[in-house]
């Protein structure tokens, strides 16, 4: 049997183990990061629970609409940068991206602010944090109520990226790919 020319080669061999193990590394990092958050608090939304939903709507009326729009419909160009370098506020209805986040991530998103769970201190973002202006309770019934709203489909890719959140970040049952969800 003919031993590949790979095999000949130690250095070769030295490099590739050491890939293969600075990739595990860096896999592992990324799901323990991914599974722990920002506050090691793994939240869900409660998007079937009425009550919640309609306590998080008047939170949503009083504190968001201003900016992501009274029907979740967010800003005008919301994936253009403004001058002054800021993103405008997106939709929180399916034409948005909101829907391919993890309830945790969304809350820890609105209550930490973006630049926080990033860990990129110079981001800059006109949402504020709200974890002095509004309630975890709160911060939860007001994603709930978004997370209402979203279509089946929206709703269901969702709740994959939930159930895969400590084991990948990718959904892993969806028989389309990525690509094709946003292509129809």
């Amino acid at each position: 049997m003919k031993v590949p020319a790979i095999f000949k080669n130690p250095q070769l061999l030295t490099a590739i183990s050491c890939l293969s193990l600075a990739g595990c590394a860096l896999l592992a990092s990324t799901l323990a990061w991914a599974s722990t958050g920002t506050d090691d608090v793994l939240v869900q939304l409660r998007a079937d629970d009425l009550q919640v939903v309609q306590a998080g709507e008047v939170v949503y009326q009083q504190n968001c609409a201003s900016c992501h729009g009274k029907q979740l419909e967010g800003q005008p160009d919301w994936r253009t940068r403004t001058p002054e370098g800021l993103l405008p506020a997106p939709p929180h209805d399916a034409t948005g991206h909101t829907w391919h986040h993890a309830d945790d991530l969304l809350f820890e998103i609105t209550k930490y602010g973006a630049s926080v769970v990033i860990n990129d201190p110079d981001y800059r973002s006109s949402m504020p944090a709200y974890k002095d202006i509004l309630s975890d309770e709160q911060i939860i019934a007001v994603l709930s109520f978004i997370k209402n709203s979203w279509p089946d489909d929206e709703r269901q890719w969702q709740e994959e990226i939930n159930g895969n959140q400590t084991e990948a970040l990718l959904p892993r049952r969806k028989s389309s790919s990525f690509l094709e969800k946003f292509s129809q």
